[in-house]
Parts: structure tokens; C-alpha cells; sequence
């Protein structure tokens, strides 16, 4: 582990006299937040156009490519969390897995930089990049992560959206076309007869 990585570590991890108002901050980046991307999947579905459902359904195969290459990363080099170490301070319960790459930032960079590749859904996509500096800032504070973890999920996500973005053709919108979207509409037929959601 490199000192570059340790020193950045020790910058952003919280102190032992940091204010509780800080750590409640943290908190809620580092664990709340990460209920957006359920919500945006949901209400982006529900209500959205068919260029959005598209669009999430192609940041949904990213992010589960990306996790399977997490996991793979994890099994073949696995990298201690800070309490392991054990350094600095630890704010939160986790469990002593692997922790590189980081998968909340795996999952909300590569979300977010899938739905940045199509055009209507750039704005989205933005914000959810933007949403990932406090998340992977908290999750440093909170002592579960190292700087590298972020680094490596940041690059990580980003090979997998663009992979799997230049494979939209035939990987994402034949699933859309012939699975998603007719299971949608099976499933929630009597709402969207209504006008409740949209087709």
C-alpha cells in the first residue's frame, strides 16, 4: 500500500475530536444516499420516456457487469479495509470484506457515466457524478475505504459504461425490446391503462 494512499487516507478520515455534526453528515453521504439509485430506477421507469427506460435499463447492465468485476477483483487480490489494518478512525460496522474497488461508488459512477453517454439522459447522469464526491468522501471519513478504493471504482465504471454503451445495439436493446419492456407492460398494464404511468 503506498504512502500516497495512506497519506490522502489520513487527511480525509475523521479525527477523534471531529464534531458529531460532521460525522452525522458523513453518515448520511457515506449510507442515505445511496437510496437515490433505487429511487431514480423506480420513478425513471414508472414515469419516464422510452429513451430514459433505455437508458437506465443500459446503466442497470453496466453496473451489474462492473460489480462482477468488482467481485472478481476482490477474490483474486484482496485488499484490507482501514480497520483492518487496523489505521485511522472506523465510524462504522462493516464487515471485513475485500474493499477494492469500492462497489457504492462502482455503483453510482457507473450509473451515472452510463446515463452521461446517452444525450437525454446526460443531466442525470451529471448529478449522480456529482452525488459521488460526498459519497466516496463520507465513505473515506467513515474509515471503510482508502483513496485507492474510489480511485480504482471511478476507473472501473468508466470501462465498463463505455464497453457496454458501444455494445448498445445488440446488448442493450434487444434485452429492452424483447424482455424489459414487454414484461413491463404485462406487469403494469392496469396502470398504464389508467395513465397512472407511462407506457
Amino acid at each position: 500500500m503506498n504512502s500516497l494512499n495512506i497519506a490522502l487516507f489520513e487527511l480525509l478520515n475523521a479525527s477523534p475530536h471531529s464534531p458529531s455534526w460532521l460525522i452525522t453528515l458523513a453518515y448520511t453521504c457515506a449510507v442515505d444516499l445511496m437510496w437515490l439509485v433505487p429511487a431514480l430506477f423506480i420513478i425513471g421507469w414508472l414515469r419516464g420516456s422510452e429513451s430514459l427506460k433505455q437508458s437506465l435499463l443500459e446503466a442497470l447492465i453496466a453496473t451489474l457487469l462492473a460489480l462482477a468485476v468488482s467481485r472478481l477483483i476482490g477474490t483474486l487480490w484482496p485488499m484490507p479495509r482501514p480497520f483492518m489494518i487496523p489505521i485511522g478512525e472506523s465510524l462504522i460496522e462493516h464487515s471485513a470484506t475485500p474493499a477494492f474497488p469500492s462497489n457504492h461508488l462502482t455503483i453510482l459512477t457507473t450509473i451515472g457515466i452510463s446515463l452521461m453517454l446517452n444525450s437525454h439522459s446526460r443531466r442525470i447522469g451529471g448529478c449522480l457524478l456529482l452525488l459521488a464526491i460526498p459519497v466516496a468522501w463520507a465513505r473515506i471519513f467513515m474509515g471503510v475505504h482508502f483513496p485507492q478504493d474510489m480511485a480504482g471504482a471511478v476507473l472501473l465504471s468508466a470501462l465498463t459504461a463505455v464497453l457496454v454503451g458501444f455494445n448498445r445495439a445488440w446488448l442493450v436493446l434487444p434485452v429492452y425490446e424483447h424482455v424489459a419492456k414487454r414484461f413491463y407492460h404485462r406487469l403494469f398494464a392496469p396502470l398504464i391503462s389508467r395513465g397512472w404511468v407511462r407506457r
